[in-house]
């Protein structure tokens, strides 16, 4: 397996692989442009985030906006993510349609391996982070790898998602738990 395929599947890689490096880079440059842009900038917006992910169904994204690698993140339609969002997309990372996620929040499918000697030797992993329709993820929140959030689900502002969220259910504190 490539370093890539070894990281899209969530084994552990090595990060200092050329051609991981060299999609690092890319996304930097395309990170670099968006994050110059100002409001009403509308069609260099539209043409870099096509560029950094693919597509960018008419996602709304305010800068200054951060990702790994942007290939492995898949928004749907009409995403809204505020200022200072953070994706830190090593494996793939799902947010569904009309999404809305506040300022300062970070998604992370990075992780680290818990054996120090493994560490390190220079060793990453991964886990993927879906999010459902219609979610609502309050400003600070933090998403930890391998979560899955389901549709029309309210994350708490500042809350830290360590485990799965069903769907509609409303969740916050850390680590963030079900509100009655």
């Amino acid at each position: 397996m490539t370093e890539l395929e070894k990281m899209l599947a969530g084994a552990p890689y090595r990060p200092g692989d050329p051609d991981l490096v060299a999609l690092r880079k890319r996304a930097q440059r395309l990170i670099r442009d968006y994050n110059a842009t100002i409001y009403g900038d509308d069609d260099t917006r539209r043409a870099l985030l096509a560029e950094l992910l693919g597509r960018d169904g008419g996602a709304t994204i305010r800068p200054p906006f951060y990702v790994d690698y942007g290939v492995h993140i898949d928004l749907g339609d009409e995403v809204f993510l505020n200022y200072g969002c953070v994706i830190l997309d090593v494996c793939p990372v799902r947010i569904g349609d009309r999404t809305q996620i506040g300022p300062g929040t970070q998604i992370l499918t990075a992780d680290h391996p818990r054996d120090a000697a493994t560490r390190a030797a220079g060793a990453e992993m991964g886990k993927p982070v879906r999010i459902g329709a219609d979610v609502w993820i309050g400003g600070g929140a933090l998403i930890l790898p391998d979560v899955s959030i389901g549709n029309g689900a309210v994350i708490g502002a500042g809350s830290v998602v360590t485990r799965d969220v069903a769907d509609g259910v409303t969740v916050a504190g850390n680590p963030a738990r079900p509100l009655r």
